[in-house]
């Protein structure tokens, strides 16, 4: 692992403007300036810098994206050909740790390690994090973010995070779970909490708090993203992260600080149990080290797999597009068994097309997927649709 530390890499030019939002909660707010497509780094690169062979299991050299390692596409009965498969696609989808299914794209919601993705290369919570923190909010009130809907906010605040580095594991810190703050580097997960907590700063404070001295902007960023990445806003130890993303959206769709809109998007209910980090557990540094909390987290799997959840299958995605908005969050629902979303972003529309805006581990950095999210999702084995939820305002 280098010792250097990886500074985030400033935009110097600007995006494609979003589309205007056609609804009624959009409120009337200055224009935003004209942008230009900015292209992020392409090619999937490794930690040494050069473009790695991938071996699929039926020996054909391919280069990888999410869930796509040779795995089986029948809903709730994907499996792998050996751990190493399943630790590499844990990487890349969420660790449940993370935030998002029980891994960091499905990791993120389920939380596996990857010993090909060691993981951050930063250690979080420095004043680097914090001067990143400063500039992006003072980006967004200069640019008048804090009078435009929430939606259009988070999304004006996830592109100027195109080009940060992926790192997977982004909140698998040794010792007592805490709240971690991490802008120099971000996972699937991360980089949607950050872009929606950084929203909701700059909708709920005045641009003179970045100045206190005693900087209580700190406090203020924390107390919000930890309402949102945390059960009922409540720290309390590792069970209490919200792992499995369906439940990420169901509890801040709870807390008013997002509302859920795949059933109103005419979604199909998601009867696959949740167990996936429970039946994986040697996959997850806190429940190697505590067996304890394997029981807590049981229970919490079984509530979910009670609960109602939806989602929109693929072949409808391109159907209800027109109801999507730039900003919405969107979960790229999983086929592994008992895991239930593989990937996270955030909704923009280009040119007329609804893309996803997200920090895939495939090229490397937060960028604007090339092909629309609904072909995006059709091509990757792994997922078969999408859960929708919508930034309200604090």
């Amino acid at each position: 692992m280098e010792s250097s530390r990886i500074i985030l890499r400033e935009i110097d030019s600007p995006v494609t403007p979003l589309r205007q939002p056609q609804y009624a909660d959009a409120r009337a707010s200055p224009r935003m300036p004209q942008r230009r497509t900015v292209s992020a780094p392409g090619g999937f690169r490794s930690r040494l810098g050069r473009a790695p062979n991938w071996v699929s299991p039926k020996g054909i050299q391919r280069a990888p994206s999410e869930n796509s390692l040779g795995m089986s596409r029948a809903r709730g009965a994907l499996t792998f050909a050996t751990p190493v498969l399943v630790a590499v696609f844990l990487a890349c989808v969420q660790e449940p740790g993370s935030g998002a299914g029980p891994g960091s794209e499905p990791m993120r919601a389920a939380g596996v390690e990857s010993t090909l993705q060691p993981g951050p290369r930063t250690l979080p919570g420095t004043g680097e994090d914090w001067e990143i923190m400063r500039e992006k909010a003072r980006w967004a009130y200069a640019n008048g973010l804090d009078t435009l809907p929430m939606g259009r906010a988070v999304a004006h605040i996830g592109e100027q995070f195109v080009g940060t580095p992926y790192a997977p594991h982004t909140l698998e810190v040794g010792g007592e779970e805490r709240l971690v703050i991490e802008f120099q580097e971000l996972d699937c997960v991360t980089f949607v909490e950050a872009s929606l907590a950084l929203a909701r700063f700059v909708h709920s404070v005045p641009e003179e708090i970045l100045d206190d001295p005693i900087a209580r902007y700190r406090a203020h960023y924390s107390g919000i993203l930890r309402d949102i990445r945390y059960r009922n806003g409540t720290l309390d130890r590792y069970p209490s992260r919200l792992h499995y993303f369906s439940e990420w959206i169901s509890d801040n769709h709870g807390m008013g600080i997002v509302r859920s809109l795949s059933r109103e998007l005419g979604g199909v209910p998601d009867d696959e149990s949740i167990d996936f980090m429970t039946t994986h557990p040697d996959g997850y540094r806190q429940l190697r080290e505590d067996p304890a909390i394997l029981p807590v987290l049981g229970e919490i799997e079984a509530r979910l797999s009670m609960e109602p959840r939806y989602f929109v299958p693929q072949d409808r995605i391109a159907q209800v597009a027109d109801g999507i908005q730039d900003g919405d969050i969107i979960a790229a629902t999983s086929t592994v068994a008992g895991l239930d979303v593989a990937h996270t972003g955030i909704a923009v529309w280009r040119d007329g097309a609804l893309h996803l805006l997200h920090a895939p581990l495939v090229d490397g950095v937060v960028e604007v997927s090339e092909v629309p999210l609904a072909e995006r999702v059709r091509s990757i084995a792994g997922q078969d649709g999408i859960m929708v939820a919508r930034p309200l305002s604090p």
